[in-house]
């Protein structure tokens, strides 16, 4: 497996993880990021959207899909931006930018990663 491979690999397992986690128990890592919890079925949905996109990604470091890997660092670099953005409008808790640093960062080991290939 390459290195950007492996990258994306990785970021799928933690997709896969995140998804179960707000599939199956929502409200729990709401509570940790101090958010409210919701009875609402569409975190839900999130988490199952997640979950499925955390497949894609495996899939795809396993299938060596490199024009997918250029892409998603784009894609996953401009998600720190737009949850800055929600918080700064006052629409979510300054803890979502956490998650836009995984993606972040994500973003930047693949980008580093495809580069140095």
């Amino acid at each position: 497996m390459s290195k950007s491979a492996r990258s994306i690999w990785f970021f799928g397992l933690y997709l896969l993880g995140l998804g179960s986690i707000l599939l199956i128990t929502p409200n729990t890592l709401l509570g940790m990021f101090s958010l409210p919890p919701t009875p609402e079925v569409w975190i839900r949905v999130v988490g199952m959207l997640v979950l499925f996109l955390g497949v894609y990604y495996v899939q795809a470091a396993r299938q060596e899909m490199k024009a997918f890997f250029g892409s998603t660092v784009y894609v996953r670099a401009s998600v720190i931006v737009f949850f800055t953005a929600f918080v700064l409008l006052g629409f979510a808790s300054p803890a979502l930018i956490l998650f836009g640093v995984v993606d972040f960062v994500g973003a930047a080991w693949t980008g580093w990663a495809l580069r140095s290939e």
